[in-house]
């Protein structure tokens, strides 16, 4: 979770540094104060997971309620990186990164553009799809661990029932 905030907080602060090099973060014609304020959004939202996972089960749940709150009245993209930034925190009884990397799809700039807050999204979603990728291998990987168990199983049984 420490690599998650860093890498967030690093691009918080590239999405901060738009007005020194225009173009760096946002497609030409967006303007500089939207901008502005989707950085200021970010750091918030980096902030606010942190907090969110430094706390007790009840107020992440509670935290959960109010985010799915929150989205539920305001479907943009803050209320989408909100609850899915919530819903991905490890260890959590209701992570569900499948969900959370679906809340963020609409957000996600297709050509690598946008403004901070998309980026921040984009960020999140390849962490999100990576995680589920390695997932998905360490069940693929466990699968065949147990079929050859029981292929050991089944050789062991044959073995002892041929010394009888």
């Amino acid at each position: 979770m420490n690599r998650v905030i860093a890498a967030l907080v690093c691009l918080a602060l590239l999405g901060g540094c738009a007005n020194l090099w225009p173009g760096l973060t946002s497609a030409p014609g967006n303007s500089s104060a939207r901008d502005e304020r989707e950085s200021r959004q970010v750091v918030e939202l980096i902030g606010y997971a942190q907090k969110v996972s430094n706390l007790q089960a009840e107020d992440q749940q509670r935290e959960l309620n109010a985010s799915s709150q929150i989205f539920s009245k305001d479907r943009g993209a803050y209320g989408r990186v909100r609850l899915a930034l919530v819903l991905s925190l490890p260890g959590t009884a209701f992570c569900d990164e499948p969900k959370a990397a679906g809340l963020l799809e609409p957000v996600v700039p297709k050509d690598g553009t946008g403004g901070p807050l998309q980026q921040l999204a984009g960020l999140l979603h390849a962490q999100l799809g990576e995680r589920m990728r390695e997932q998905r291998r360490a069940a693929q990987l466990k699968d065949q661990l147990d079929a050859l168990k029981d292929v050991e199983r089944k050789i062991i049984e044959r073995e002892q029932t041929r010394t009888r």
